[in-house]
């Protein structure tokens, strides 16, 4: 690395954390002004990724990409991402009343009743506030396992995993050896290991339909459950006034012949679940990168345009 850069890296990496520290410092009503402030300019802006966040709303509503209704469904996307990171920023000072009183969860006691047994997967999009899903959980006692990507610089990425331990996530990195071994271990000792699924970061995953279109999502949250012997379930997260969390009935294991057949099966059953809730929810689906086949093969899209 260059020594530009790497003055860049670390003011970027200071400004970041210092960031992180002052927005629990402020009251609450003051911060979440400012990251709607920041969300509405970064929205008007219409930088690369907002192209592509309205790329990928236009195909879950079938509106027009550039059309009115899909740019402020865009606006209120990127205000509720704006407030999963708010809240992010300030879980580690909330205690558990806190925790409890943002969130409203359903189909809670089948993830209770399958940890008490042996131990569960949950399989979740990128909707709403996954933290704080994760905290709430480690609130009522359940122990949960999640995995994260490593993020640069590393500065940055260990804050995270410091902080998702904070509030009672362990986190294994993504390219971590043997990760699915570890993750089937945790498993089958009484967690509840938790999966963000509905982007492939493998490139081993599986096509399925997702709002028509096909994509792909990992096979990693089904595998895991296989092999652990544990139910699948699907968990979807939106924004009310507080955060609504409903968790599905677990996915049928199928009569397949291999366990690979099983797992892609269990996974287009769990991408029907996210397709119904993004449909249902989708300026409080987070995202900002290319998704679909066509879109990740290189095929230049309307959003993209000027990009």
């Amino acid at each position: 690395m260059s020594p530009g850069a790497a003055l860049r890296t670390y003011a970027e990496t200071a400004a970041y954390l210092t960031a992180w520290r002052a927005v629990r410092l402020l009251p609450e009503p003051l911060a979440a002004a400012a990251f709607r402030a920041v969300a509405d300019e970064t929205w008007r802006r219409r930088g690369r990724g907002v192209r592509r966040l309205e790329h990928n709303l236009a195909r879950v509503t079938c509106a027009d990409p550039k059309g009115p209704e899909t740019r402020r469904l865009c606006r209120d996307a990127m205000r509720s991402y704006a407030r999963y990171w708010l809240e992010a920023f300030r879980l580690p000072s909330m205690d558990a009343a806190e925790i409890d009183a943002r969130v409203r969860i359903e189909g809670w006691h089948l993830v209770a009743d399958a940890v008490r047994e042996r131990g569960a997967v949950v399989a979740l999009p990128h909707m709403g506030n996954w933290d704080l899903a994760g905290a709430w959980a480690a609130t009522r006692g359940v122990p949960v396992t999640a995995v994260a990507e490593r993020l640069e610089p590393a500065a940055v990425y260990d804050r995270f995993v410091a902080f998702r331990r904070s509030i009672g996530i362990e986190v294994l990195g993504l390219g971590d050896g043997d990760l699915v071994d570890a993750l089937v271990d945790r498993a089958t000792r009484h967690r509840l290991v938790a999966l963000v699924a509905d982007r492939d970061f493998s490139h081993g995953g599986v096509d399925v339909d997702f709002c028509g279109v096909p994509a792909r999502m990992p096979v990693g949250p089904a595998t895991v459950a296989l092999r652990a012997g544990v139910p699948l379930l699907p968990v979807t997260l939106w924004y009310e006034r507080r955060l609504a969390i409903r968790v599905h009935d677990a996915v049928a294991v199928p009569d397949a012949a291999g366990e690979r057949e099983r797992a892609e099966a269990m996974t287009r059953a769990v991408a029907a679940v996210f397709t119904a809730a993004v449909r249902a929810h989708p300026r409080d689906w987070h995202m900002l990168q290319r998704f679909w086949l066509d879109d990740r093969t290189g095929a230049r899209q309307p959003a993209e345009a000027g990009g």
